[in-house]
């Protein structure tokens, strides 16, 4: 540990103590750095500064998890900066999903009308079983398969936990395979 990292790690506790004298010491030391990673994901200033924002406002609220042992608090803030960018690219290309939509909207996405050889399944059948789901598995599924969200994501977005949203992935793939078996 460089004496920079220890000066950093004392700022930590002390944010960690609701010191906010220390929060803003700590801001002066790294958020150009922070900037930059955020900045480099970003690529939007505006949005780039109000993810730095949510960082220290995360920080504030988490600067007591920081254990020294698991390494230094740079790469421990820059990990918590760039983790912040990616959830802010995550949430803008976002395609909310009402809880009545049919499956219409991502039909378009899943199977394009003119990609003959891509369409092995009958678009029609597809909209038909994803209108049977359960609207919030049905969402799930979705945002899982079609969006590349985590079960962690998955999870804090639909407020249940991980093995629950892991249930509801298995059964509803299952639900919409034999939906679409009966069907073909």
């Amino acid at each position: 540990m460089t004496p920079h990292d220890g000066d950093l790690a004392g700022l930590l506790d002390r944010v960690a103590r609701r010191d906010v004298a220390a929060l803003r010491a700590l801001y002066d030391r790294t958020a150009p750095k922070l900037f930059g990673i955020i900045l480099r994901i970003q690529r939007d200033r505006s949005l780039a500064e109000d993810v730095l924002q949510d960082v220290y406002l995360k920080l504030w609220q988490s600067a007591g998890s920081y254990a020294p042992s698991a390494g230094g608090p740079l790469p421990w803030l820059c990990t918590i900066a760039r983790n912040r960018a990616i959830d802010g690219l995550r949430r803008r290309s976002e395609v909310p999903m009402p809880s009545g939509d049919s499956g219409e909207a991502w039909m378009e996405r899943l199977v394009a009308p003119t990609d003959e050889e891509g369409a092995f399944l009958d678009r029609e059948a597809l909209v038909a079983c994803l209108s049977r789901l359960d609207p919030t598995q049905r969402d799930c599924v979705v945002l899982a398969y079609c969006e590349g969200w985590s079960r962690e994501e998955l999870a804090e977005r639909f407020e249940r936990p991980v093995n629950t949203v892991k249930t509801w992935l298995h059964r509803t793939l299952a639900a919409l395979k034999s939906c679409l078996e009966h069907i073909a």
